[in-house]
């Protein structure tokens, strides 16, 4: 065991993958990019495990959508990270799922299959499973908006006794 500067005692044996992959986890890309600068060389050069983790957070940091899951698949998880790499897996691909949700009118198969991670054919599937409508001949997917949640009306007599009771509180 060896002991920080600062006091506070860290082992060789932390488990500086699944911390990193925690941080991605929790879509928190700067903690990820803090903690990998904090871990010391000699960590990163003795455990691939760590760099594969890294690579993950390095493609969000530059946005590139497939390398994410390219850096995903391009590694053997320990069976200790594979849980979390597989779960973060999912939770991103919703996530990029709904962001072609919200952006998108249309959007080619191909750069369908490049936001989630899968080939063309899964891809498709996975979009018409969620309502999507395609058309083979141009290649193109539109894309099923979600209802919009109707706004409620305000009630004035609420909002009048809201008005009288904060009014009340400071007086």
């Amino acid at each position: 065991m060896m002991v920080a500067a600062e006091g506070i005692a860290f082992q060789e044996e932390w488990p500086y993958a699944i911390h990193l992959l925690g941080h991605i986890y929790a879509n928190d890309v700067n903690s990820a990019r803090y903690l990998w600068k904090s871990i010391p060389s000699s960590i990163k050069e003795s455990q691939a495990e760590v760099v594969a983790a890294w690579k993950i957070g390095q493609q969000l940091w530059m946005r590139d959508y497939a390398g994410v899951y390219e850096a995903i698949r391009g590694f053997d998880w320990s069976p200790e990270a594979q849980g979390l790499v597989s779960s973060f897996s999912e939770l991103y691909t919703n996530r990029m799922f709904q962001l072609l949700l919200s952006a998108y009118s249309t959007i080619s198969i191909g750069d369908t299959s490049l936001f989630l991670g899968m080939n063309e054919e899964d891809a498709t599937n996975y979009a018409l499973q969620h309502g999507w409508v395609v058309d083979p001949a141009s290649g193109m997917l539109t894309v099923k908006k979600q209802p919009i949640a109707t706004e409620q009306k305000l009630d004035h007599s609420k909002l009048q006794r809201l008005t009288e009771y904060v009014f009340h509180l400071e007086h």
